[in-house]
């Protein structure tokens, strides 16, 4: 027999988020949220297979040569090479007794309501953790994240600020875009976190032999994969030290800036992602005066930390303990 309270809610559950006056708490304090804005820049665009996308890239350029006088000239070709993007599908499931949102005499959406964004959050969290950390070579019902894809100092667009050990983080540069990096929803696939309420459904219990209850059943989907159309509009600054003030530095920055294409040839959005730790010692940078690639920009009546006109962003779910990359 499971642990009881593990899978579903229970009598203890529900009376935590009970009001003084016996109604359900609409608005519970949500400490166990993150800041993962990641999420909240990337484009997400229908791929062309039913199971991803599949993208062409050109890895040879014809040969060409100066003709001389009655002399001809060898016919050549460019070269192409065809990379397979998949999608995850990550699912959650909420089911509560019916008689238990019954009790108090309340509306079960009520009760119901109270238990979306937990698995909203939980799924975000998720998702924003495997956009860099999923790796399909060991768990192939993911999708492939980005470290997987620029794993070592050998890699091209990785650069090293000289950390070592296992308390380590990485600060991520991308310029999102069609012709770039992008999310990608399988083929007809809905876009984004699907809710769906699937009624009173009859609902298995953890004895032996199972006993059968009604309950109240919520789905949660999202299927999702990236895709890196162009592996020069991403830039891994790697083995930094977060602890250490110089583990990050404008020099680095700069250096990863210069590793993009002209900026000119992808109108897309870029972003710098980082840990919250690595964005307080940029922002406290920032405060001195003579740091003038550093600067407070005003995006839609808010102030945005920018590097080079780049805003730098907040991912939670970035790990500060990363092996060293070699």
């Amino acid at each position: 027999m499971g642990v009881l309270g593990q899978y579903v809610m229970t009598m203890a559950d529900w009376a935590k988020r009970q009001e003084p006056d016996g109604g359900i708490v609409t608005d519970t304090v949500e400490a166990l949220a993150e800041t993962n804005e990641i999420l909240d820049d990337m484009l997400v665009a229908e791929g062309n297979l039913i199971t991803g996308n599949r993208t062409t890239i050109r890895t040879g350029l014809p040969a060409t040569a100066w003709r001389k006088l009655n002399y001809g000239i060898q016919p050549s070709k460019s070269r192409t090479a065809q990379v397979d993007d998949v999608c995850g599908i990550h699912e959650a499931r909420s089911s509560v007794d019916v008689e238990l949102a019954k009790l108090g005499g309340n509306s079960p959406e009520t009760l119901l309501m109270t238990e979306e964004a937990p698995f909203v959050e939980a799924m975000s969290q998720k998702m924003a953790g495997g956009l860099f950390y999923f790796d399909t070579d060991t768990e192939p019902e993911k999708f492939l994240g980005l470290a997987p894809r620029y794993p070592s100092l050998s890699t091209a667009n990785v650069l090293n600020a000289g950390g070592s050990g296992s308390d380590l983080t990485s600060v991520w540069l991308v310029g999102w875009g069609p012709r770039s990096v992008f999310g990608i929803t399988p083929k007809g696939a809905m876009t984004g976190l699907q809710r769906e309420y699937k009624g009173i459904e009859p609902v298995l219990d953890d004895q032996t032999p199972p006993g059968t209850y009604y309950a109240h059943v919520t789905t949660y989907q999202w299927k999702l994969g990236l895709c890196v159309k162009d592996w020069r509009y991403i830039v891994r600054i790697a083995n930094i030290e977060q602890g250490d003030t110089n583990g990050i530095t404008p020099e680095l920055m700069i250096q990863a800036i210069g590793k993009l294409p002209s900026m000119r040839t992808n109108s897309g959005r870029y972003a710098w992602y980082m840990h919250k730790s690595i964005w307080t010692q940029l922002a406290i940078l920032a405060q001195n005066k003579s740091n003038v690639a550093l600067s407070w920009q005003e995006v839609f009546g808010q102030k945005v930390l920018t590097f080079w006109g780049i805003p730098l962003r907040q991912v939670d779910q970035l790990l500060i303990t990363e092996d060293a990359l070699t």
